[in-house]
């Protein structure tokens, strides 16, 4: 696409995977703390076209192999630009990222997860190279954009404190849609951005409901329409409200249904069972279903522990992630959690069994005063034995539900339950046929099944049946 450019630039590019044995080096991600990009709308005599800064050292100068704090500041202006519009041009870094051969981009905000592999650094890809291609792409989709700078932290000080002002401006944008409701608006809005990791997933963002990545709220939409009608964030209809509790309209399921190619047909946005909402891979955190007690645990991306289910938070997004709809899986952003609308149709926080220590900090403000003690930790229980008797024994909501469990146990004795052919030889995944009201789903089982999971069939599941 630049002929100045050593490397490829273009959409064929988007969904490329940079594994760790081909990478560079490792900008943000996972293992580092302190990572952001940020975009701000400033006066036109602030920002000098074209500029390029790198505070810290270039990418040949980075340690081949290792993982480090990484910060994006770009500053853009022109005369039609607002300052709601940052968050909007914020989330297509996520895109023109991607659009550069050997440079992957994941997530958003302060949980970006960046490579850069080697065949590209060889080739002469910088920091420099790489902020030319994208302000090159940002004044050519959004000709709004008069002038635009960027800088690129690789300095780890300098990294930290800039973190701290884009957190501030981060809580800045969440707040303006808190105390909205769906009800207020005539239209949604929708975002197929992560379509290229996620082909049948459609992000609905309406007042109440935050984009899965935490990025984008109502507002943003708006202005991303706005700025760009034909962009990957447009307007949606509501049309008729088929169910105001549970969250689905007729307008939102006729475009999940055209943006997914039909793969979804139905979404209600209150709840993890049935038609709950699809999941990208850009959550900030996801739900898991736990049998035993008949409640959901939430875990966030930063947590490298396990659950009290024995899983990891990368074995819980590989479960929800592809835009498929997963009963008890269920993606989510942390300022869905914060409102008051989170999984209602689920019983809301009374139905969240399970937090890491850091998430449930983070909600302080917004997990009921009466239920902060009676919901554990990974410091309080190890596995699900632990999870049942802290619940009892603090008396959590979800109690009573433990005890219908136990009370249809007898239906699940030996002698009754039912016989379950053995999964075959070769590599597979999937469930077996559903028998007594069960599906019994077998992951990543070869030669014998490593996990096997029971649940019963949702009220979908049987109608189907």
């Amino acid at each position: 696409m630049f002929a100045d450019i050593p490397v490829d630039v273009g959409v064929v590019y988007e969904g490329e995977r940079i594994r760790k044995p081909s990478m560079h080096v490792e900008l943000g991600g996972p293992k580092v703390k302190l990572k952001f990009e940020l975009m701000r709308v400033k006066p036109s005599e602030e920002v000098e076209d074209g500029k390029v800064t790198v505070i810290g050292p270039e990418v040949q100068d980075l340690r081949e192999g290792s993982s480090i704090p990484f910060g994006m500041y770009f500053e853009a202006s022109g005369k039609e630009l607002e300052e709601e519009m940052e968050g909007v041009m914020e989330r297509r870094i996520h895109d023109f990222c991607n659009y550069i051969e050997g440079f992957m981009h994941l997530n958003q905000r302060y949980d970006i997860w960046l490579r850069l592999d080697k065949k590209s650094v060889k080739k002469g890809l910088t920091f420099e190279l790489i902020g030319k291609v994208i302000q090159r792409l940002y004044k050519s989709e959004m000709p709004i954009i008069e002038k635009i700078q960027t800088t690129f932290i690789t300095d780890p000080a300098e990294v930290e404190k800039m973190h701290r002002e884009a957190i501030k401006i981060y809580e800045a944008r969440d707040a303006r849609t808190r105390g909205m409701k769906n009800s207020d608006v005539d239209v949604f809005y929708g975002c197929t951005l992560c379509q290229s990791f996620a082909p049948s997933h459609v992000c609905v963002i309406t007042p109440e409901r935050y984009a899965n990545c935490g990025a984008i709220s109502w507002f943003d939409g708006r202005a991303a329409a706005k700025v760009d009608p034909k962009g990957p964030i447009f307007e949606i209809k509501k049309g008729k409200c088929l169910d105001e509790f549970k969250g689905e309209y007729e307008g939102a399921n006729e475009v999940v249904k055209e943006k997914s190619l039909g793969d979804v047909t139905r979404v209600q946005l209150f709840t993890t069972f049935d038609y709950p909402h699809t999941s990208c891979g850009c959550f900030e955190a996801t739900t898991f279903y736990v049998p035993e007690v008949d409640g959901m645990g939430i875990v966030h991306r930063d947590f490298k522990g396990s659950t009290p289910a024995g899983l990891t938070f990368g074995a819980i997004a590989d479960s929800t992630a592809g835009g498929r709809q997963v009963d008890g899986f269920h993606g989510l952003s942390f300022e869905y959690m914060r409102n008051p609308s989170f999984l209602r149709v689920d019983g809301g926080w009374n139905r969240i069994i399970w937090l890491p220590t850091e998430l449930k900090e983070q909600m302080k403000d917004y997990i009921p005063k009466e239920l902060w003690d009676k919901i554990p930790t990974e410091n309080d229980v190890r596995n699900i034995n632990e999870l049942k008797s802290f619940l009892e024994s603090h008396d959590h909501p979800i109690v009573e539900r433990i005890k219908a469990v136990e009370a249809a146990a007898p239906a699940l004795a030996p002698e009754a339950a039912p016989t379950v052919a053995a999964p075959t030889l070769a590599p597979t995944e999937g469930a077996v046929p559903a028998v007594g009201g069960l599906s019994i789903i077998f992951k990543d089982a070869k030669i014998y099944a490593k996990k096997v999971i029971v649940r019963r069939l949702s009220s979908k599941e049987r109608e189907k049946k």
